[in-house]
């Protein structure tokens, strides 16, 4: 049994989410702007900074700023698509791509194909203007070349660059608007990889009307593919109360999905067991508390991150980056450690136990036995809640 997560401690102001880049909607600029490369059509400009969304590429994939992060000279890559503010982009009249007033930027104004596209402070130079044309490429004109994904490589990760026009899949960008009909349009999802699940995305909405954009509904139905366990035993009100006791516990500790990582910054060295084997390559201070279960602790980054096959290890941004894997942490906690209580939650709401068994799974050395009784009280509230959303009734021993 691995050590229980520890609780992190949270505050509501001043919380941290994601910044970076991405793309949106991108604004078509002056054919004067234009060199030898002149687009079949010119989109119409919006006009509007206030515009944004993603722009998804190779594989369904969005444009991202690498780590989320805002510095001048940060990758611009392909990643999964996951709603967060590094893959927004508001588009402006003077044909920049921008986030937070820095803009999507050619590296060193070089024009040779194969140069690197990155995140800058705006200048108004050449290197950072784009034209989207009508058969959804996006052109940087004083290049006369492409925004490209190099080496035609749809893994996360993979770096954009300008190249050559060639019009091959690599360098078509789809808007917001081309994605939502994508999905609209697709089929329905085979038994077990989400299509099934008990909570529709307006169940979600109504359960989580706060919650910050990162925790996407996709996300969630795309974590289910880890654990195909989670939610599918049993009848359909047992599915329907363990969904409800996951979320309930899930939104407790994240202050309604508000929260993306912890808020007390000051917690963060601490997270780092210097006694285990492989320390703590990512820094002293990057463990702390991330995604819906507030994944904390070294020794729980390499545990969770052995069982999804994802290094979790020297790479734990990802649990705030990417929602998919986020929510597969919480499933990791939900469906194989029992903490300090006598069994996995899963197996707990799976075998009705009751809800009040993932209490102590999850925190009953803080909460249970009288303890913190109106963290507890908070938690079942949140289950009672949820329950009546998915017109179920809550079970018995609620509390522990």
């Amino acid at each position: 049994m691995l050590p229980t997560i520890p609780r992190p401690t949270r505050r509501r102001s001043g919380r941290l989410t994601r910044v970076g880049l991405a793309a949106g909607s991108v604004l078509a600029v002056a054919a004067a702007l234009l060199s030898s490369h002149t687009p079949d059509k010119i989109l119409p400009a919006a006009g509007s900074s206030s515009v944004k969304g993603p722009i998804i590429g190779l594989a369904g994939k969005c444009v991202d700023v690498a780590g989320a992060n805002s510095a001048n000279g940060t990758p611009v890559q392909l990643f999964d698509c996951n709603g967060t503010d590094a893959q927004l982009v508001t588009k402006h009249d003077d044909g920049t791509l921008r986030v937070f007033d820095k803009c999507l930027d050619v590296d060193g104004a070089d024009t040779t194909a194969g140069t690197a596209v990155q995140l800058w402070e705006c200048h108004g130079a050449p290197n950072q203007q784009w034209v989207v044309t009508e058969a959804q490429d996006i052109v940087n004109p004083a290049a006369d070349k492409c925004l490209d994904v190099r080496d035609n490589n749809s893994a996360n990760g993979a770096r954009l660059q300008i190249w050559t026009c060639t019009g091959a899949a690599n360098q078509k960008w789809a808007e917001q608007g081309s994605l939502l009909e994508s999905r609209k349009a697709a089929p329905a999802q085979a038994p077990g990889s989400g299509g099934d699940f008990v909570v529709s995305e307006t169940q979600f909405n109504e359960m989580f009307p706060n919650r910050d954009p990162f925790y996407t509904y996709s996300g969630l139905t795309a974590a289910l593919s880890a654990y195909s366990g989670f939610a599918t035993a049993g009848n359909d009100t047992v599915r329907k109360q363990e969904t409800a006791a996951f979320l309930a516990n899930i939104g407790h500790e994240t202050g309604g999905l508000v929260h993306i990582v912890e808020q007390n910054t000051t917690n963060y060295p601490h997270y780092c067991d210097l006694s285990q084997s492989y320390g703590c390559p990512a820094g002293q201070d990057a463990y702390y508390g991330r995604g819906p279960i507030q994944l904390s602790w070294n020794y729980n980054y390499k545990a969770a991150g052995d069982a999804l096959g994802i290094d979790l290890l020297n790479n734990p941004g990802l649990v705030q980056n990417d929602a998919t894997v986020a929510w597969k942490t919480g499933l990791w906690y939900w469906n194989t450690q029992s903490g300090p209580g006598t069994m996995t939650p899963h197996d707990a709401m799976a075998n009705q136990a009751g809800f009040g068994q993932t209490i102590r799974s999850l925190n009953g050395a803080l909460e249970c036995e009288g303890r913190n009784t109106a963290q507890v009280q908070s938690r079942v509230d949140s289950y009672r809640h949820f329950t009546q959303i998915l017109n179920v009734p809550p079970g018995d021993n609620l509390s522990c």
